[in-house]
């Protein structure tokens, strides 16, 4: 099974709550070669925001994979290979990237392998308490049968059929006024 990640930054919201600039973040968050970047970027708030979401993903497709959850974002190290491409390795693992940035939001989806079936979707609520559940709704609209959502024990989302997973692999982010998800399989 394929596994994906994906992760969206609502960027008014990361502008009023998160102070990227406040001591010590960038260290914490960051690699040095991924400090640089950002330091000497024409849009540093941009470049966080851009490297984290990327982290994100990375961190999502890996725990699918894995099953098991920590708290690293140093070894996660994430390179720009376009204005709208990247990857993300951890160890020995690399991760492609797929971003898009707007005024409004950066998006990133992470896959080991790019797959063709993907089918991904942002969705913008005035209602950040609905965002779940319209995300859910949105993703159990692809399926004709009945299918359901439901996480793991350490919150890895499934989907089901009758009670039995079925094979996709999905991943779901919200924050602030987005939320967004991928599928593959």
């Amino acid at each position: 099974m394929h596994s994906i990640g994906n992760d969206i930054v609502d960027l008014h919201l990361a502008k009023t709550q998160s102070n990227w600039q406040r001591k010590g973040f960038l260290q914490k968050q960051f690699t040095e070669e991924e400090q640089t970047v950002i330091l000497t970027s024409k849009n540093p708030f941009l470049q966080v925001w851009l490297f984290w979401s990327m982290k994100e993903a990375a961190y999502k497709c890996y725990t699918q994979k894995y099953q098991k959850r920590f708290f690293a974002p140093q070894k996660f190290l994430c390179k720009n290979l376009s204005n709208s491409e990247g990857v993300v390795k951890i160890g020995s693992e690399v991760y492609v990237i797929k971003y898009s940035i707007t005024d409004g939001y950066i998006h990133s989806i992470a896959q080991k392998h790019i797959s063709e079936k993907m089918v991904s979707k942002i969705i913008f609520t005035k209602n950040c308490l609905s965002s779940t559940k319209m995300i859910t709704q949105s993703v159990l609209s692809h399926f004709s049968a009945e299918v359901s959502l439901k996480k793991n024990k350490i919150g890895i989302p499934y989907l089901y059929q009758q009670q039995n997973k079925m094979p996709n692999s999905i991943t779901i982010s919200h924050h602030g006024n987005y939320g967004a998800y991928a599928i593959i399989g």
